[in-house]
């Protein structure tokens, strides 16, 4: 009997321990920003975005693959991403918009895709 609840306290731990997981991982790693408070780079890019181009890069507009799974999952495709020029930096630097392909779902990121922030244009 004491294996029993040992199993079954271990399945409970697992369980909760896994839930917590999830539930705090998705939150810390996709906050939001106002785009007021982007650097004035990611304004230009956003413009340019919106203008269809031209980008600077050849990159720009490419396929983003979502590898680190940190933004919703959604189809292939779905993300685009476009260079924030970074000032003083010898190539593309770190900082990203991703687009997706719904109503002003654009995403910042200054380090290269560690965390993204959801651009708010409300505030």
């Amino acid at each position: 009997m004491a294996t029993l609840g040992g199993v079954a306290a271990l399945a409970s731990a697992l369980l909760v321990g896994g839930v917590t997981a999830t539930a705090t991982a998705a939150p810390s790693a996709v906050g939001s920003i106002c785009y007021s408070r982007l650097p004035s780079q990611a304004h230009t890019t956003l413009r340019l975005i919106d203008a269809g181009g031209p980008f600077p890069y050849r990159q720009d507009g490419a396929v983003f693959q979502n590898r680190e799974g940190i933004l919703p999952s959604q189809s292939n495709g779905y993300y685009h991403e476009y260079t924030v020029v970074t000032p003083g930096s010898p190539d593309r630097g770190a900082r990203r918009i991703v687009t997706g392909n719904r109503n002003n779902e654009d995403y910042y990121t200054s380090n290269h895709y560690a965390s993204f922030s959801l651009v708010n244009y409300g505030c």
